[in-house]
């Protein structure tokens, strides 16, 4: 199936997470137990893409771009504040 026909964005073929189990995107704990993911992010070419998506989509759960929906939610406030 290509990008095309279904709701996956392309530039999630070359994200560092592909292939890993999800699960460690959702810890149970998002501020203590997200370390994990957020090495994998650190490392991602596309995180800043991700970051994005998950702000545009307002992602309420897991680690997108290397954030927590805390941090996701704190940049969301900080951009209305500058607009």
């Amino acid at each position: 199936m290509s990008d095309a026909t279904t709701s996956t964005p392309p530039w999630r073929r070359q994200a560092a997470c592909k292939g890993l189990d999800p699960s460690i995107f959702y810890p149970a704990d998002d501020e203590d137990e997200c370390l994990d993911a957020k090495a994998v992010c650190a490392q991602c070419p596309v995180v800043d893409l991700c970051l994005e998506h998950a702000l545009g989509v307002r992602e309420k759960e897991g680690i997108w771009g290397g954030c927590s929906e805390r941090e996701r939610r704190r940049i969301i406030r900080q951009r209305r504040r500058s607009a």
